[in-house]
């Protein structure tokens, strides 16, 4: 959820049309009125229970995005629930890499979350647009993102949900989207699946199963959403979402990752492996995945301006 408009005052101009209202949408336009402070540029997106649009803000006198519960979820006690869960994440989490919460309106008549407009493309978007992502931009990404998770998992919490679309790649890069977050005591009594199917971990897939989601769900969302941006393709095969046979739905439970492309440095072809072991227990901490990328980003030209060299 990302542009780089910076308008200067309340009558923003919308960077590009507007995307078409989903059947249960609030169905609101540029200039039209979220809340007395919150006014519409364009519609982003968003999920089967919210709305996302950038909108000008009185408040801080700036563009943000504005998460808002879709007309028909007003009331639904369980999306209630997971606004709720998001505003207690976007109020626990303070990381320069973890997008920001800046207000909330949990009642009323267009239940919403504030968050600070991050600046630049989803990973997702520069994928498929361009293919794989040169060292100098997948090898920073993958250490900062890391670091957000090494500090989630200090901090007690699990985000669930990392993949290349939850990225923003900016400098330095933007994890967001904490709607499926939890502490990770939480993450641990699931029963039902959570995620997006082609980036969870087998334990996500099979909450069911012997090991419980928690950070090294995480580390397994971070090496498949690496290895796209490495690779240009994911590392499983897409599954089948209407698949009764959870192998089936999910291969990453039974099937082996793909290679990667040559010429891929060893400690991305080592460390991408290890963060996509089966088992939880065999993948690298988020420290340890970034400490593994420390040679490799070393490796590269050191950058120059105006013809002196930056030491």
């Amino acid at each position: 959820m990302s542009v780089t408009t910076a308008p200067a005052r309340p009558a923003v101009a919308a960077a590009s049309p507007a995307v078409e209202p989903a059947r249960d949408g609030w169905e609101l336009h540029e200039g039209d009125l979220i809340t007395p402070d919150l006014s519409v540029v364009r519609l982003l997106g968003g999920g089967s229970a919210y709305e996302a649009y950038l909108a000008f803000d009185e408040v801080t006198y700036g563009p943000v995005v504005v998460k808002v519960l879709r007309p028909g979820q007003v009331e639904d006690p369980v999306s209630l629930r997971g606004l709720r869960r998001e505003v207690e994440a976007l109020g626990t989490v303070n990381h320069p890499v973890v997008v920001r919460g800046l207000r909330h309106q949990l009642d009323g008549p267009r239940p919403h979350v504030v968050l600070e407009q991050v600046d630049g493309p989803r990973l997702s978007t520069l994928v498929r647009r361009y293919g794989p992502l040169p060292e100098q931009q997948y090898l920073p990404l993958a250490i900062e993102v890391a670091g957000a998770l090494h500090y989630l998992r200090r901090l007690g919490w699990t985000h669930l949900d990392i993949k290349p679309a939850n990225v923003i790649m900016g400098a330095p890069a933007r994890l967001i989207d904490l709607s499926v977050a939890r502490p990770i005591e939480a993450a641990a009594s699931l029963r039902s699946v959570i995620g997006t199917d082609a980036y969870l971990a087998p334990e996500q897939a099979d909450p069911e199963g012997p090991v419980s989601p928690g950070p090294a769900s995480d580390v397994w969302g971070l090496a498949a959403t690496v290895f796209e941006a490495v690779a240009g393709y994911r590392p499983f095969e897409s599954g089948d979402t209407e698949a009764r046979d959870v192998r089936e739905r999910w291969p990453q439970l039974v099937q082996a990752p793909r290679a990667l492309p040559e010429g891929v440095p060893g400690e991305v072809v080592e460390v991408l492996a290890a963060g996509l072991e089966k088992d939880p227990a065999r993948r690298p901490l988020p420290a340890e995945f970034a400490e593994a990328l420390e040679p490799a980003l070393a490796r590269q030209p050191r950058a120059r301006f105006a013809g002196f060299k930056v030491r």
